[in-house]
């Protein structure tokens, strides 16, 4: 899990699959098949998880990004669009 962005607004973590985790987790732990985001908006207090078509457009959306470097209200701006999506609480566990 890596955390991507981290503002006032927003987070944005890239959570990888199981076989590109750290060593350091313990064999047989449950994991992910394939890579994910997850985007929390912390002014809702809700969050979307990408994953499949919807990642691999975010990731693309990243790469622009850093050839690009966006200022923070752009990245903002896209990200409230994501944020429409988010349904489900930010439940801490």
């Amino acid at each position: 899990m890596n955390t991507l962005y981290d503002s006032d607004s927003f987070a944005v973590v890239h959570l990888l699959p199981e076989a590109l985790q750290d060593a350091d987790v313990p064999a047989g732990t449950p994991g992910l098949a394939r890579h994910g985001f997850e985007i929390v908006d912390k002014r809702s207090g809700k969050e979307v998880y990408l994953d499949g078509l919807w990642a691999e457009l975010f990731q693309q959306r990243i790469a622009a990004w850093q050839e690009n470097l966006p200022t923070q209200e752009e990245v903002e701006d896209t990200l409230e669009g994501y944020a429409e999506l988010a349904q489900n609480p930010v439940v801490v566990h």
